[in-house]
């Protein structure tokens, strides 16, 4: 029995072949940008890959981007950083020269002038930029951080202890007890004598002391270490603690109520005290303690390893003023000003305070600096190394995506030369064997 095949149905079969050759040409032709992926269709295992490729990318981009950015802000941080430090070798060395003792009043004065260049150029180094962000505001990176007093104040005197006297003066318990620099407030008796005040405590202490007559206890003994009841002329009355600085100073050393401190406000042992203040000029911050951080690689957040800038507090360290003891807030320039009060002190050609703490004022400024710097230094390094990490990281996900979405050319240009070659074929055998109407295919 012979079965009859329909003119229509002929036609639909052949025009149904003919149309998946062309979509087959035209997905072939649609791999002709390079990239066999263009619908999750196409192949979903693969495409599920080039996803994960392409996030991983994207990622990768933003990481080197922020390293980028992180590394331009601390190298132009860092040459800040350096300027600072050759800026502070010099006041060190002019420190030095002014406490010899053998310069006349000119000179003095002359050092003392260069000096407040130099703390003029450390304050203009303290607002560096990259472009309209200053580097060391923290996170008020708008505002101009430094700034410097036009006229001078009244700060109190500190005096600074040298590392023997420190270790002397910290006490049983093996804490320091006079801050990041290590001080106590120098006090005017009422019999015109200088005293020192602890401020944790509240026990005064007589300048020889402080000064020398400790040295007689650790001659003896190198691990000795102060007794109050004995080594001191008595106790402040109603002094609590550190915090009670808060009362008297701001945390740039101003004293509060300059008038009020000449009336003697202070008493213990039976005699009256006030600060010693000097007049001097004063160095304030007005940017903050926060960090900036780019984040440079997946995980959490490293708030040590991810910071790129530096503040003002760890440029300028704490002094006795705002330490954590003080009760007030970091200042942000507690050294800057220590630095002015050397200054001040030189023109004063007070060649006593100048060969002792001077030259430990000027010392510790500069090993804070020191100390930022080199910080600053390895954070640098570690986003010098995670940029070459990244890099390669770049180059293998760039060939992963190839590999999953990549097209091979020539088997392409294979594949698109035999289609065309079956497409025409089957235009020329349907001209030749489809029936041009129902006449031809009864005939």
């Amino acid at each position: 029995m012979a079965i009859r095949v329909s003119s229509n149905q002929m036609i639909y079969n052949y025009k149904k072949q003919l149309n998946d050759a062309n979509a087959r040409q035209d997905k072939l032709l649609e791999q002709g940008d390079g990239s066999k992926l263009h619908r999750p269709s196409d192949d979903s295992v693969a495409y599920t890959k080039y996803l994960r490729y392409d996030t991983s990318q994207q990622e990768n981009e933003q990481y080197q981007e922020n390293v980028s950015t992180g590394v331009s802000w601390m190298k132009a941080s860092d040459a800040a950083l350096v300027s600072m430090k050759d800026i502070q070798t010099t006041f060190k060395e002019k420190t030095v020269a002014a406490a010899n003792g053998d310069k006349t009043n000119e000179d003095m004065a002359a050092i003392g002038k260069e000096m407040m260049a130099e703390i003029q150029q450390l304050v203009s180094l303290g607002n560096t930029q990259q472009g309209d962000r200053y580097l060391f505001a923290g996170q008020k990176d708008t505002t101009q951080p430094f700034s410097l007093s036009e006229k001078e104040v009244k700060r109190g005197l500190a005096k600074t202890l040298s590392e023997k006297a420190s270790n002397y003066f910290r006490g049983n318990d093996g804490a320091e007890t006079m801050g990041t620099v290590r001080q106590m407030l120098t006090l005017t008796g009422s019999d015109g004598n200088t005293y020192y005040l602890n401020t944790r405590d509240g026990h005064i202490y007589t300048k020889d002391f402080v000064e020398n007559g400790y040295k007689q206890k650790t001659a003896s003994n190198a691990n000795a270490f102060v007794a109050p009841t004995v080594d001191s002329v008595g106790k402040l009355d109603n002094w609590s603690g550190g915090t009670d600085v808060s009362t008297y100073f701001k945390n740039t050393g101003e004293i509060i109520d300059a008038a009020a401190n000449e009336k003697y406000p202070l008493s213990g042992n039976g005699m009256k005290f006030k600060f010693t203040t000097i007049d001097q000029k004063i160095a304030t911050y007005q940017g903050d303690d926060k960090y900036i951080s780019m984040t440079k690689k997946n995980g959490t957040t490293e708030p040590t390893s991810d910071t790129v800038n530096v503040t003002g507090q760890e440029i300028w360290g704490t002094d006795i003023f705002d330490n954590a003891d003080s009760g007030n807030a970091p200042s942000g320039t507690a050294m800057l000003n220590e630095m002015l009060t050397v200054q001040k002190q030189v023109t004063s050609a007070d060649f006593s305070w100048l060969s002792d703490d001077g030259q430990t004022i000027s010392d510790q400024a500069h090993a804070t600096t020191v100390t930022t710097e080199t910080r600053l230094g390895a954070r640098q390094q570690l986003y010098n190394s995670v940029a070459k990490m990244l890099d390669n990281q770049n180059v293998l996900i760039k060939q992963d995506v190839t590999d999953v979405s990549a097209v091979d050319v020539a088997a392409l240009a294979t594949k698109l030369m035999e289609e065309q070659t079956v497409y025409n074929m089957s235009l020329a055998l349907g001209a030749r064997i489809l029936p041009q109407s129902l006449a031809d295919y009864l005939s």
